[in-house]
């Protein structure tokens, strides 16, 4: 991180805000949402993904990133990412391995953001609020890998309008259970116990480390347009485990390969 970068950026803010410039800003927002309208409205399904700008290839956690994009890819979906390195990079190299397109909302930031080598839609943003915009109104679904402060917003984000009925039938799936656990545990414990969220605000997230599993939970809800509760999980658990048991039959009765 260079301190010098980020002051720097702050005394533009400042005298933008002194010099009555903050008001032109509007139309550079407005701009914003204009490209990200234009360049995306026909995408067709999506599914938004998210992870660390920080983890390294090579690592389970961006293996695990590149194959889940390669699988939604297979199916017909378009990825996009925060168009970053890390696991941004994983999603969309894996989008492009599966054939499908792969987008890139970039962030202008004096540290850590460099757009990824593997996107075939790249949009840059000076404004976070706008790009999360784009992440949702283009996205039928979010699959959400370990990461920081960011992708953390993005999640909790998304849980608050599926909570409040300002998106219907987008799933959220978390990947990475003993990343994630912790927080599903202090959810259950902090927030539903305290009375701040519902009890079956909890099951609006499905947790899972296969990479098929997110891929087949996305293609079931999209298909039946419902949300995720305490019931539909409990159901797509079942189909789940019912599909699990058929693929080791089958497997068990093809013959070995020597």
């Amino acid at each position: 991180m260079d301190i010098r970068k980020i002051r720097k950026l702050d005394q533009e803010v400042l005298a933008e805000l002194r010099t009555g410039q903050d008001t032109w800003q509007v139309f550079k927002i407005m701009g914003e949402f204009v490209e990200g309208f234009e360049t995306l409205r026909q995408v067709g399904k999506a599914v938004s993904i998210f992870g660390s700008a920080r983890t390294k290839p090579g690592t389970a956690w961006y293996e695990l990133a590149t194959k889940v994009a390669e699988g939604f890819a297979r199916k017909g979906w378009a990825v996009i990412t925060g168009g970053g390195p890390g696991l941004m990079e994983a999603a969309n190299k894996g989008a492009k391995q599966g054939g499908g397109l792969s987008i890139g909302l970039n962030i202008k930031l004096p540290f850590e953001q460099k757009p990824n080598p593997y996107q075939d839609v790249e949009i840059e943003f000076d404004y976070f609020f706008a790009r999360k915009v784009m992440f949702v109104k283009y996205a039928q679904a979010y699959v959400v890998l370990p990461g920081g402060f960011g992708t953390m917003d993005e999640l909790f984000e998304a849980l608050t309008l599926v909570q409040t009925g300002k998106v219907q039938g987008f799933p959220v799936v978390l990947m990475g259970k003993e990343f994630y656990s912790g927080l599903l545990r202090w959810m259950r414990k902090s927030m539903v116990s305290g009375g701040t969220i519902s009890p079956e605000d909890h099951y609006l997230i499905l947790l899972t480390d296969d990479p098929e599993e997110a891929v087949e939970a996305v293609e079931h809800f999209h298909k039946t347009g419902e949300s995720m509760n305490p019931q539909n999980l409990k159901e797509w658990k079942k189909i789940w485990a019912s599909k699990q048991k058929k693929k080791k039959r089958k497997e068990a009765k093809e013959p070995k390969r020597s």
